[in-house]
């Protein structure tokens, strides 16, 4: 059999698709497989959170998602009265984005074709056999069953994933104890502004503006904490909830979708397991509270896909693909743990479960800290990764923010768009022969010269983390490898270069 590709990818949602721009950046050829014939009109993830944009700002794809997105500038912990000030976070985008699924997913694949993804529709993975040296993915196309030879198979197929599932990796959790309610319908007498929610003894609802004249109303009754599936949510059924607790129906009408979910919470056992990857839902499924499911699985796919191209390639560090696990699936059982957490909140219908949430309603709005924390836990802005060694520097791990210099040149986020490594001298010492974002990379530099981008230049005052830091190679990811603050200039090229030693890019700064 032929090898076409080096990756298959099961899945064009979001993640899907994020995965296959990523890989196609770093040179890996991809198929993605889809068994449906068009994206679902129907949208089931609505917002874009702060950590999100920084990533589609790093790719040079921000634009459309903040000129289309309804700019929120808060979020909601559990739906509490206090709504999280998303001012607090430091970030360049301290908003969230409601932007449907469907238009998300047409902007990731028009990024993923134009870098030359094959994108099949009405295709269907129906399992696989793997090989010490390949995966060979079954499908079921429109003429029928044929198979496809790749490297990898990567499993972006949703929470009933035939990827894993044929995979036979376990997929531990507990089935659903609350359900909630879904419309995206047309209101005649909206409530004011972009968000709004109203909570009590007899239920809960939250209403956001979509694009295009819809309004979404979700929420929870004191009737949905249940084990049981009641059917399908009715129009009617929506508008009683919805008076229930509001006294009103807002003139609701004409529903172009309404759909019931539930916190059933799950989450694989591996990420990584031979020539298998998971991403996304296929990963881990939890209520969606928060709004936060679309834009983990995009940061899953944005870690797996520059470790798995450097695999494919021949140029990755001893375990890099393993590392995509050991630092994801953390990740994962804290989105479990704080949906959980949110879900008890929701839920808590009984006098007393009313006067928790109001007391913590009131630290949100009298601790500004806790509200930044749990801000910065839905955003995405508080993910860092375990640093390799004890004596590592405190940034090693944490994303880097859009650093601006003085000179007014590219920052931080405008260097990523390559998908290559940066290196920053800060201080001028090292002597790189380009300080103007160029790859310094080429074929004769050898198997083990990754891609990498240099800048040489000071920062501007306002990032006071990096204030003594006199060099840092940041990561496709945009997370920092590694940072010092040595000034010596012997030094600081020595310790450079086994910083570039151990992410297999020696050979690329010369």
């Amino acid at each position: 059999m032929t090898m076409n590709q080096q990756v298959v990818i099961a899945g064009a949602g979001p993640v899907g698709l994020w995965l296959a721009a990523e890989l196609r950046l770093a040179g890996i050829t991809v198929t993605v497989v889809e068994p449906r014939l068009e994206r679902d009109p129907n949208s089931k993830a609505l917002t874009v959170h702060p950590r999100t944009i920084e990533l589609l700002a790093s790719r040079g794809l921000e634009k459309p998602f903040l000129e289309e997105g309804v700019h929120i500038p808060s979020g909601h912990f559990a739906v509490l009265d206090s709504r999280l000030d998303f001012g607090l976070l430091e970030t360049g985008f301290p908003f969230t984005l409601a932007l449907l699924q469907s238009r998300t997913e047409e902007l990731f694949e028009i990024q993923a074709r134009a870098a030359g993804a094959d994108i099949r529709r009405g295709h269907r993975v129906t399992g696989l056999t793997e090989t010490p040296d390949s995966v060979t993915v079954h499908i079921e196309g429109p003429d029928g069953p044929y198979d496809e030879e790749a490297l990898y198979v990567a499993g972006c197929d949703g929470t009933r994933s035939t990827v894993r599932k044929s995979a036979q990796i376990p997929y531990p959790g507990d089935d659903f104890t609350v359900l909630g309610f879904l419309g995206d319908v047309v209101l005649d007498e909206p409530p004011p502004g972009v968000a709004f929610s109203r909570t009590g003894i007899d239920g809960l609802v939250m209403i956001v503006a979509l694009p295009g004249g819809l309004h979404r109303v979700v929420g929870t009754v004191p009737a949905d904490v249940r084990t049981d599936w009641p059917g399908d949510l009715t129009l009617e059924e929506l508008r009683a909830n919805v008076r229930q607790v509001t006294g009103t129906d807002f003139g609701l009408h004409s529903p172009a979708w309404l759909s019931r979910y539930g916190n059933t919470s799950r989450q694989a056992e591996r990420y990584v397991q031979g020539r298998v990857v998971l991403a996304g839902d296929a990963a881990h499924q939890h209520m969606p509270a928060g709004g936060v499911g679309l834009n983990v699985g995009v940061q899953d796919a944005m870690n797996l896909g520059w470790k798995l191209a450097a695999t494919i390639h021949g140029r990755a560090p001893a375990g890099l693909l393993d590392t995509y696990h050991d630092e994801r699936h953390p990740v994962g059982a804290d989105l479990l743990e704080h949906t959980r957490a949110q879900t008890a909140l929701i839920a808590a219908f009984t006098p007393d479960g009313q006067r928790l949430r109001s007391l913590l309603g009131k630290l949100v709005d009298e601790q500004p800290s806790l509200s930044r924390t749990l801000g910065e836990r839905l955003s995405g802005l508080h993910v860092a990764y375990d640093a390799p060694t004890a004596d590592a520097h405190p940034l090693t791990g944490r994303r880097a923010p859009d650093l601006a210099f003085t000179d007014g040149g590219d920052t931080v986020f405008a260097l990523l768009r390559t998908g290559h490594h940066v290196l920053l001298d800060l201080r001028g010492l090292l002597g790189l022969r380009d300080d103007r974002g160029t790859p310094l990379a080429t074929a004769e530099d050898g198997p083990l010269a990754g891609p990498l981008v240099t800048r040489t230049g000071t920062l501007t005052g306002e990032h006071a983390p990096w204030a003594h830091v006199g060099a840092a190679l940041i990561r496709p990811d945009g997370h920092v490898a590694w940072a010092t603050e040595e000034d010596d200039p012997g030094k600081l090229a020595a310790v450079t270069r086994e910083a570039l030693d151990r992410a297999a890019l020696t050979g690329a700064v010369r």
